[in-house]
Parts: C-alpha cells; sequence; structure tokens
C-alpha cells in the first residue's frame, strides 16, 4: 500500500494543485474522494454548502515618493483610496482615535494576534470582537496590519494577515512589523492603497461515507480535506485523508454491525468553517449514537512519531485503543490538543481519539499553512501503518460491541 500512499498524495498535492474551499481543485479532491470510498464499498453522499472563492493580484502601497511590500489580507475586498494615514497601537487607542474616512495603520499591541473571523462560531474572544465592532463602527477606507509572529495561531506565517474573514468588508492589507515601523513615521500623510481582490461566490461539500449495519451506533473518523491558500497541503491535510482512503480499501469486506462513517470534512481551514457547521446542524440530537469520534490531522510528518490522545474515553474504549496500538511501532501516546475537528465531538460530550505528529507544534511554527507544506515533508509509509492501526482498532471495537 505504501506506492497506493504515494500516488494519493502526489494526486492531492501536485495533480490538484489546490484544496482552497471554493476552488476547482477543493471540488476535484472531494470527487475523488467520494469516487474512491464508493469503490470499496461504502454508501457515500456529498453534502453541498455555500462558500466564497477568492482571487487576487497584489496591492502596492505608496506615500509620496515612497513604497512599501504589502500583501493583500485574504478573503479581502479590493480598494482604490487615497486618504490620510492613522496610525494606532492599542485597543484604547482605537476607541479614541479618529479614523473615519482615514487608511488605518494598526501595528503593535493590537496587531499580535491574528483575529478571529466576525462570525466564527468556535472561539471568538471579546477583545477581538470589540476591535472589529470599533473597525466597523469607524468607518476606514482602509486598514494595513502591520504584524509580527503569533507562535500559537500561525507560527509559520510572517507577517501573518491580521484578517482572514470574507464577512468583514473594510479592504486591509498586511505588511511586516519593519516595514509598519517605517510607515508609521508617515501619520498624517495622504497614503495611496490599491488592492486587486474580488470575492467569488462557490460551493463546496462534505462527503460522508458509511459502512455497517447499525446507523445509529457508529464510529465516526474525521480528516479535513481542504488546504490553506497557498499551501500544498501535504501534511495539513492530506496525509490526513490518504489515511481514510487507505482504511476504505481496508474494510472493503467490513461486515459487522458496528457502523463505520468516514468523512472528508470540507473548511477546517476556511474563515467560517462551513463543513464543520454543516456537520453540526446534519447530526443535531444525534451525537449520542456516536461511541467514539476520530480525528485524523497531519499524521504524516517524516520526523517523530504519529501521536495519539484520548479525550472523555469510557475505561474499556481506552484500553482497546491502547492496547491495539501498543503493537504499532511509531505510534505513541501524547499530550492533548484541541485545534482541530475533534473539537466538534468534544463539544457534544463524545468520546474522542486524535491523530497527530507529535511534534505537531514544530510543524506549526515552520511548515503549516505555507508553501513549504509539501509532499517531502511526508512519509507515506507511516500513513500505511495509522490505517492498518485503525483498521485493526474499529476490528476489535465491533467484536467488543457485539460480545457486549
Amino acid at each position: 500500500m505504501i506506492e497506493k500512499s504515494k500516488a494519493y498524495l502526489h494526486k492531492l498535492c501536485v495533480e490538484i494543485p489546490s484544496r482552497r474551499v471554493g476552488g476547482t481543485g477543493n471540488r476535484l479532491a472531494t470527487d475523488f474522494f467520494a469516487r474512491t470510498v464508493f469503490s470499496y464499498g461504502f454508501r457515500t453522499e456529498s453534502q453541498e454548502f455555500e462558500c466564497i472563492d477568492w482571487s487576487q493580484e497584489g496591492a502596492r502601497l505608496t506615500v509620496d515618493q515612497d513604497s512599501f511590500d504589502v500583501f493583500v489580507s485574504p478573503y479581502s475586498l479590493g480598494s482604490l483610496v487615497k486618504a490620510p494615514l492613522a496610525v494606532v497601537s492599542t485597543a484604547d487607542e482605537l476607541e479614541v482615535a479618529d479614523i473615519t474616512g482615514r487608511i488605518v495603520l494598526l501595528r503593535g499591541d493590537i496587531a499580535k494576534e491574528q483575529l478571529m473571523p466576525k462570525n466564527f462560531p468556535f472561539y471568538n474572544p471579546d477583545h477581538h470582537r470589540h476591535i472589529i465592532y470599533l473597525l466597523e463602527t469607524k468607518k476606514p477606507w482602509a486598514i494595513i496590519a502591520a504584524t509580527s509572529r503569533d507562535v500559537v495561531m500561525v507560527g509559520s506565517q510572517y507577517p501573518f494577515p491580521l484578517f482572514e474573514d470574507g464577512d468583514f468588508d473594510i479592504p486591509s492589507v498586511y505588511m511586516t512589523e519593519e516595514e509598519g515601523l517605517r510607515l508609521a513615521g508617515y501619520a498624517g500623510q495622504v497614503v495611496s492603497l490599491e488592492s486587486r481582490a474580488q470575492r467569488i461566490p462557490a460551493t463546496g461539500c462534505n462527503v460522508v461515507a458509511f459502512k455497517g449495519a447499525d446507523s445509529r451506533r457508529r464510529i465516526v473518523l474525521f480528516a479535513h480535506i481542504d488546504a490553506r491558500m497557498g499551501s500544498p497541503g501535504a501534511g495539513d491535510n492530506a496525509s490526513g485523508v490518504i489515511v481514510l482512503l487507505l482504511l476504505a480499501e481496508l474494510l472493503a469486506d467490513y461486515s459487522w454491525d458496528l457502523g463505520i462513517e468516514i468523512v472528508a470534512m470540507n473548511g477546517e481551514d476556511y474563515f467560517s468553517n462551513p463543513g464543520e457547521q454543516q456537520y453540526l446542524a446534519l447530526n443535531s440530537g444525534r451525537f449520542d449514537e456516536i461511541v467514539l469520534g476520530i480525528n485524523l490531522d497531519d499524521v504524516g510528518y517524516h520526523r517523530g512519531n504519529v501521536s495519539y490522545s484520548l479525550y472523555d474515553c469510557p475505561a474499556e474504549i481506552a484500553a482497546s485503543i491502547r492496547s491495539t496500538f501498543s503493537h504499532y511501532e511509531g505510534l505513541i501516546e501524547g499530550e492533548a490538543w484541541y485545534q482541530g475537528d475533534h473539537g466538534l465531538f468534544l463539544m457534544n460530550q463524545t468520546p474522542a481519539l486524535a491523530l497527530t505528529s507529535e511534534l505537531v507544534m514544530e510543524l506549526m511554527a515552520e511548515i503549516t499553512h505555507t508553501p513549504k507544506d509539501v509532499p517531502e515533508t511526508v512519509e507515506p509509509a507511516k500513513l500505511v501503518m495509522v490505517a492498518h492501526a485503525l483498521r485493526d482498532l474499529l476490528v476489535n471495537l465491533s467484536r467488543q460491541m457485539s460480545e457486549n
């Protein structure tokens, strides 16, 4: 299966150049996933949702004869505007600043961490919401954000976009901290900003595949199939998707009663998580049917082990997981992490298992969400190993539950 693992990796990251939500590549990827799991006897359904695609052709920022390097914020509207420059460094300063009809430079403390999208449903701290409220109330013509490094959220990106939000309509660009310091010296002077970007109405889908006799008692496996715009997304998360494809083949002859649901989740790296919201809505009141939820994200990194972590698992399930995985060298129990789709299980009090790289923090700091997330960072043999381990776990749990 190693050669098949390599072929899947090439398909998802090279033949399909981009899996951003709403783009053609994303639809090619979900169609490929659906066809493949269907060929192994799974009943499949592609559940569509509305979203936006986005394109941009760069930005240009000048003051007098001086120019600055800037990047268009993902999903931002474009702009062509000349206005005086206001500089704001803290939320307190923003409270009193006169930025209406101006271009505002956000730098320093106010730009130290990426702001959550205004309508993000799962985590949206009050101080982020307050900054968005003030900006929308005061109505600057455009925003320039000078950012440094946000190790927790987007450590691999420098500079990082302060805004990544298709629901926020004030045009924005971003630049390095150093460029921001230089631009701040022009406070009060007229700045010219041209950014070329557009939002494009689109659709995407989750792919849900099922096998087993009992749909009201099932194990659910997630792997998000989308990739961050501009990244090949080999580890994040073609690796998890490939494990599901390999697992589907290993389960071609599965005949136990316990239901197995495999989900190519779409939108984990998109500003509004449409796939996650859709899955929650369609399964409202049904999470008590899920015996165990399993999430796979960034499992194939060529360095280190694959790490698994358990969340609110009953003793007998936890024991079965540990016993099964103990037979696989390179699959170790690690620390809990909460930045993935297994959060959907946790918020619904459903036992969960998550698998990722034991070096996930290294990945987030250096590779994830960047052009460096290429197939060469993924070890195909690890994906085969994880697929076999999960097959054994599913069979063991099915046998265990049939005996009960």
